[in-house]
């Protein structure tokens, strides 16, 4: 049976903006009813941290600014060279109702999947390394993605009543390409989940959801520094 999906392929956007999309994807795909996948690129570098981190405690660590709080968990991450995404899901898709772990760990097989078809070889982590708190890509949590042994991908998750997002960065391999890769990964989800992609509806009001929410939120120091 086909498992209808929506795939958005965002252009490079505002950092905040791209904070600020993921969020109206979370509060949206009830309505829409079913998942979305999005890809998505930085205008500018920028780093994202978690939401419940102290903003005193992670601005020393990194010189990228704008350096903005996500809606999701996690650490540190820097968006400099990397490549992100997001998936959101609906509370009546079958993802949604996998515990935390599990369903890092399915998003992650489906990256490695996704890099064995360009012949990258990469491996979910068995468990720690946990040699930098609060910075994603140092030291390693069971299930990171690793290249060589060097975490290469990481995510962090959000779980509301009605929905489940997932935000993901991938630092990847050298020669390999985003395009490629990307396609790699929407070919697999068709050929090995039965998804059919399908275009996001309503793009035109969803663009402008995001940016407002940019412009009142995640563009503002009172959000960044809440905590």
């Amino acid at each position: 049976m086909l498992d209808p999906w929506f795939l958005l392929q965002s252009p490079p956007s505002a950092p905040a903006f791209n904070m600020a999309a993921d969020q109206i994807l979370l509060e949206t795909v009830h309505r829409l009813g079913k998942p979305v996948l999005r890809l998505y690129s930085w205008t500018c570098p920028a780093a994202t941290f978690g939401y419940f981190q102290r903003y005193l405690d992670i601005a020393p660590l990194t010189a990228l600014r704008p350096l903005i709080r996500r809606t999701t968990g996690g650490g540190l991450v820097p968006h400099d060279a990397d490549w992100t995404y997001s998936v959101a899901f609906p509370s009546s898709h079958a993802w949604y109702g996998l515990d935390a772990r599990e369903s890092y760990a399915r998003m992650h097989r489906w990256l490695r999947d996704a890099f064995a078809r360009l012949k990258y070889e990469t491996v979910l982590a068995p468990c720690c390394d946990p040699s930098g708190p609060g910075q994603c890509f140092i030291g390693a949590e069971p299930s990171d993605l690793l290249f060589q042994s060097r975490k290469i991908a990481g995510a962090a998750q959000r779980r509301s009543r009605l929905g489940l997002l997932i935000q993901g960065s991938i630092q990847p391999p050298k020669g390999c390409s985003r395009a490629d890769w990307e396609q790699s990964l929407i070919t697999l989800g068709s050929l090995e989940a039965s998804i059919l992609w399908q275009p996001l509806p309503e793009l035109d009001a969803f663009q402008s959801q995001a940016e407002e929410l940019a412009k009142a939120v995640y563009g503002t120091i009172a959000h960044t520094e809440r905590r």
